[in-house]
């Protein structure tokens, strides 16, 4: 009987612990339910683009920065591509040539809106650039990538270099038999010269990815102090095209 007043006369824990699950459910679809932010569109001219976007690998970038069109225009002057040949390749065709990753006219475009972007990024976020245009042949020819700075270093990732494909997506890189499997596109070298101004290079290639990533990480503030500044981004300057 003792035992039986007792139980009717303590307080029952449920309704504290409910209250507490309904407290945690409440905080966790709060921070669930927290916008991501979207990408900040830059630049737009037919499918070329450059926009800010979340940086997953950082939240320390020296954003925003202060570079100048023709500053970043020196920089990205410096910036070879080669394609990866593998052993066979190399015996029967050699070392394949080295050429710049940013023509003069492409530099024209993205030098502005590259600085311009820069500029105005948040520490955690970093610049993607896409530059596409028609070839003579009737295809499309794309180079994409990512920009960001932390401290004295620029980082600089390359997905394509003068990706030649057929117009719009490019479906070519994916397997017509299993289309969610994508095919190995061409894999290209980058590097920075002069080589003295590369603190590192990263190859982030993924297997079962239609791209890669060659992250160059350049001195740049070094190299700006070094080089001589290449002129044509001053405003109300043409630039004349020019093959690399």
């Amino acid at each position: 009987m003792n035992r039986f007043n007792k139980t009717m006369t303590e307080p029952s824990a449920w309704p504290l612990r409910a209250l507490l699950l309904i407290a945690g459910i409440s905080i966790i679809t709060g921070c669930a339910s927290k916008p991501v932010p979207q990408p900040k569109s830059i630049y737009e001219s037919g499918l070329s683009t450059v926009r800010l976007e979340q940086d997953p690998d950082s939240i320390s970038n020296s954003h925003p920065a202060t570079l100048t069109a023709t500053e970043v225009g020196t920089l990205l002057r410096g910036v070879r591509a080669w394609e990866r040949r593998n052993f066979i390749h190399r015996l029967f065709a050699g070392e394949s040539d080295r050429i710049r990753a940013f023509r003069n006219e492409e530099i024209a475009v993205l030098a502005p809106p590259l600085a311009k972007a820069l500029a105005q990024a948040a520490p955690t976020e970093h610049v993607y650039f896409h530059l596409s245009h028609a070839t003579n042949q009737g295809d499309e020819e794309t180079t994409t990538g990512w920009i960001s700075i932390r401290g004295a270093i620029l980082y600089l990732t390359i997905s394509g270099v003068h990706d030649r494909h057929s117009p719009g997506p490019d479906i070519s890189k994916y397997d017509r038999q299993l289309p969610n499997i994508p095919e190995a596109s061409v894999l290209h070298d980058v590097t920075y010269e002069p080589d003295e101004f590369l603190a590192k290079s990263v190859s982030k290639t993924r297997f079962w990815a239609p791209d890669q990533r060659e992250v160059l990480e350049i001195r740049y503030r070094e190299a700006l102090s070094a080089m001589p500044i290449q002129p044509g981004l001053d405003p109300g300057r043409i630039l004349i095209p020019s093959q690399p």
